[in-house]
């Protein structure tokens, strides 16, 4: 009888300690956007969210003041900072993205401690999907030799395609590495305590970003860059 009960105790001490480490994310205020990135053995959903949140903050940040936002110039912008050391992910950073990385956090294989390179896993089930769809072959090709050398660092793949901003528009894939280890990695080395969140945050809605290059006759945009060296 006691055997019995010692039993039923330790189950229900397991149930309760595993609906406690899985606690879902519930929070999603993108799931009616396209799916951008899919793959078996990831959490797909929580990363799309990740994705969102990601390019919904950049947009926001590096089109301040533009009518209509230009998520090609925010990718350009959040490379070139995060290859060369500018990023300021305090300014940039909105309350619900912190709320994806906490989730994020908690994603099996996601993340690598003992990586000095990143807070990214390189081995991981998504980086795996990363490197083998990645749509451009130059840039596909350098993630794959860097990964299989064990070389793979930011700084090192950063620089490789910043000239390539363009190509995260349509390669989600792409996207992914982008938001993933240059933006939520990153965040494993702030003290968001001390961050305001409380900011005014604008949602962007992707589906009316203007087209890229698109010729225009009326009074050509402002860049609040010119001038300045970056």
């Amino acid at each position: 009888m006691n055997s019995k009960i010692t039993l039923i105790t330790f189950l229900l001490v397991i149930t309760l300690f595993s609906c406690k480490k899985e606690s879902p994310f519930t929070d999603f205020k993108y799931a009616d956007k396209p799916v951008a990135f899919a793959c078996e053995g990831v959490n797909s959903k929580l990363l799309n969210e990740a994705l969102y949140s990601f390019e919904d903050d950049i947009a926001n940040h590096y089109n301040k003041g533009i009518p209509n936002p230009r998520l090609d110039k925010a990718y350009s912008q959040i490379l070139r900072n995060s290859a060369f050391g500018r990023l300021k992910l305090e300014d940039i950073v909105s309350k619900h993205t912190v709320s994806v990385f906490e989730a994020l956090k908690k994603e099996d294989n996601l993340w690598d401690s003992t990586n000095p390179k990143s807070h990214l896993n390189y081995n991981s089930a998504t980086l795996k999907c990363i490197s083998n769809s990645i749509k451009d072959t130059n840039t596909k090709t350098t993630l794959n030799a860097l990964l299989s050398t064990n070389s793979m660092a930011p700084k090192l793949f950063a620089p490789a395609i910043v000239n390539k901003y363009r190509n995260a528009l349509n390669d989600r894939s792409l996207a992914m590495y982008i938001a993933l280890d240059l933006y939520y990695a990153k965040m494993f080395d702030v003290d968001f305590s001390k961050v305001n969140l409380d900011k005014p945050e604008q949602d962007v809605d992707f589906n009316k970003l203007p087209a890229l290059e698109k010729p225009t006759m009326q009074k050509p945009a402002v860049d609040p860059h010119a001038g300045h060296n970056h």
